[in-house]
């Protein structure tokens, strides 16, 4: 902590200088209709896991090394490179009748297959022809609770195959469970995080018996659940948490500093832990916070409202990127980094948040956390004229469209339903790091030269050739079979 507290001290006067002049008075909008009032935050016991201390927390951490004092700042040499705006793509159907289809893993295994989850409970399998064989991988539905017909957040909503799935055949779900005994008076449910293996007799289906819980995450609300669960190239196991839900981090469950900023609970974090040693999990030796009292070691970066698609770049350094959905004014994507603290509930992006009127942001707030963790800077964000709920998403290493290699696609959840924009969105990730990005449109048509039609945006997928998938939906509640997977492939 010496080491970051000099950074802190070295950088304190420039750090409040870029975010004083990044949360100056944005021009009124139109506020959104009035929303039901927030209910009395309340007090309360830290999240819980299901064991309360991780088996073994290696306690023999590095300390990074100094920078000696009398050393210049290094000057960033940048040149900027015009992005290209006649870049095109398109969407080849590859399988639909889904309900609601948020995630998708591929096994690199040579097989081709796809598993798709539905937001329903259920894991499908595709063949490489697309084809989605009669009998699921798995189906959770008896375990997940009952999903509201008219609106849910909640569900099936992440898988992560192992790094050694082709050998081990180990994978990892998270999914909403009612409520488990213990959880406070009147909080929603609990999010689970298990790790479900591969049948020994058929590599189609998995043991539904073979269910090891490796995390017990209980929600005061249903919405804000995150759920992301993916291996970063350290071999270790990340999971986004959203904030709790509810609205701007207050109600049942929502200290006063709110969940995104309190480090006494999961909520509004991405974790990071070994699911490898220990049982259920360890905590790796180089997470940010471990040894440090009344902190949860699992914490990987804080200050976050719903990171509900977060991504590891296939190539490069191999950073991490999460789509952070805002409240009612700017949408976000971060590039995450160790102990990094992205602002919520006290700023939205780069502006500062208003909790008296959500679409009209504070003049100034504050431009660190409490314990001195100066505030990250989205690498991009946007307005309600783009969308309203951003899905991240991946940088390209595919070859199918080579203009797109190192560029990092996204896309939000409304921008192809209520925006009808028929794009979607990419950045070049070669930008200085102090720096909102410039991104550009990516006109869409189908495959066969068609007009795209009108859906909801629910998630990229990537498969093992590190191509990309669009997941959609025509509806924005869990029913009917009008959810699909798209393959993005060049305009012929």
């Amino acid at each position: 902590m010496n080491t970051q507290n000099f950074f802190h001290q070295f950088g304190l006067f420039f750090v409040i200088l870029l975010f004083l002049a990044a949360c100056q008075t944005v021009a009124e909008v139109t506020p959104e209709p009035t929303k039901a009032p927030a209910e009395p935050t309340l007090t309360r016991p830290p999240a819980q896991v299901n064991t309360a201390v991780p088996t073994t927390v290696p306690t023999d951490i590095p300390s990074p090394t100094p920078l000696p004092t009398d050393a210049p700042t290094p000057t960033a040499t940048y040149t900027p490179t015009p992005l290209p705006r006649d870049v095109y793509a398109a969407l080849q159907l590859i399988a639909d009748g889904f309900v609601s289809p948020v995630a998708l893993a591929a096994p690199n295994d040579g097989t081709g297959r796809l598993f798709i989850l539905d937001q329903t409970g259920v894991v499908y399998v595709l063949d490489a022809e697309g084809n989605r064989l009669p009998e699921p991988l798995l189906d959770l539905r008896s375990k997940m609770v009952e999903l509201n017909p008219d609106y849910d957040e909640r569900g099936l909503l992440g898988v992560a195959l192992h790094p050694e799935f082709v050998d081990n055949g180990r994978f990892y779900l998270y999914y909403s469970a009612p409520p488990r005994p213990g959880i406070p008076d009147r909080w929603d449910h609990t999010g689970i995080l298990s790790e479900f293996t591969i049948s020994a007799d058929n590599p189609n289906r998995a043991d539904p018996d073979s269910e090891r819980i490796i995390l017990q995450l209980d929600q005061p609300q249903p919405n804000h659940n995150g759920g992301q669960v993916a291996f970063g190239p350290d071999g270790f196991l990340y999971l986004a948490q959203g904030d709790g839900g509810n609205w701007a981090d207050v109600g049942i469950g929502h200290p006063p500093e709110g969940n995104g900023q309190a480090l006494n609970t999961l909520l509004g974090k991405i974790i990071r832990i070994d699911v490898d040693s220990g049982s259920p999990y360890t905590i790796p030796a180089d997470n940010p916070f471990v040894g440090q009292e009344g902190v949860l070691p699992e914490i990987y970066a804080y200050g976050f409202r719903n990171p509900f698609r977060f991504s590891f770049d296939a190539g490069g350094n191999h950073d991490l990127f999460a789509g952070e959905v805002g409240q009612d004014f700017m949408e976000e994507i971060d590039k995450v980094v160790s102990g990094g603290n992205y602002g919520w509930p006290v700023r939205e992006g780069t502006t500062c948040f208003n909790l008296a009127s959500v679409s009209q942001p504070l003049e100034s707030c504050a431009s660190e956390g409490a314990n001195g963790d100066p505030f990250l800077n989205p690498v991009i964000e946007y307005g309600r004229d783009v969308g309203r709920s951003t899905l991240g998403g991946y940088v390209y290493r595919g070859t199918a469209l080579p203009e797109l290699n190192g560029r990092y696609l996204f896309l939000d959840w409304v921008a192809n339903e209520e925006i009808e924009g028929r794009k979607i969105y990419y950045a070049d990730t070669n930008q200085p790091e102090d720096t909102l990005w410039e991104y550009v449109a990516i006109p869409l048509s189908m495959a066969d030269g068609s007009e795209v039609p009108a859906f909801y945006s629910l998630s990229f997928g990537e498969d093992s050739q590190n191509e990309l998938y669009l997941l959609t939906t025509d509806v924005y509640n869990p029913v009917g079979t009008s959810g699909k997977v798209y393959k993005i492939v060049p305009v012929e």
